[in-house]
């Protein structure tokens, strides 16, 4: 079921971004947010899956969003974060560049997501927050770290 934007207006948003894009995430999903560290590295993985790592004894796979999207060589300094995710009892991590707060959106400031060809198919897009002058890109995080492309349910099995 697809949610609407007066779906998720009144509900709080972790914004995070990549490249020059601001992106906002349901904060109910979002478990912890920590520094980049080190991951392990799993032969023949997808490039976008970096690796794992053990979080408290549970091994979860890590994905790096840039590369994922093709938004250029990704960068890792003392602002890469991994936001620490639960999607449906299954914790994963994603890198970002940075995190920078937490918004409650109401429902004049979500846009339906207008059809068009970024990095994120709009078939992951809830719609856009318009906050002053920011936009943030909502995702539908569920929908996309469990569509197939990324692999991750069979990733995560196998681990």
């Amino acid at each position: 079921m697809q949610e609407s934007a007066s779906d998720i207006a009144g509900r709080e948003f972790l914004a995070f971004t990549l490249g020059a894009e601001e992106y906002g995430i349901d904060i109910l999903k979002v478990q912890e947010i920590r520094g980049y560290e080190t991951v392990t590295r799993i032969a023949n993985a997808p490039e976008f899956i970096k690796g794992v790592i053990n979080l408290r004894g549970i091994i979860i796979p890590v994905v790096d969003m840039r590369i994922k999207f093709n938004l250029g060589e990704p960068v890792y300094d003392q602002f890469t974060v991994v936001i620490i995710l639960n999607i449906g009892g299954r914790v994963v991590g994603m890198v970002v560049d940075s995190v920078s707060d937490v918004t409650t959106l109401m429902p004049e400031e979500v846009k339906p997501a207008p059809e068009m060809g970024t990095a994120f198919s709009s078939d992951y897009m809830i719609g856009l927050g318009t906050i002053d002058e920011r936009m943030l890109i909502l995702v539908n995080i569920d929908k996309l770290m469990s569509s197939a492309e990324m692999g991750l349910m069979d990733v995560a099995t196998a681990t």
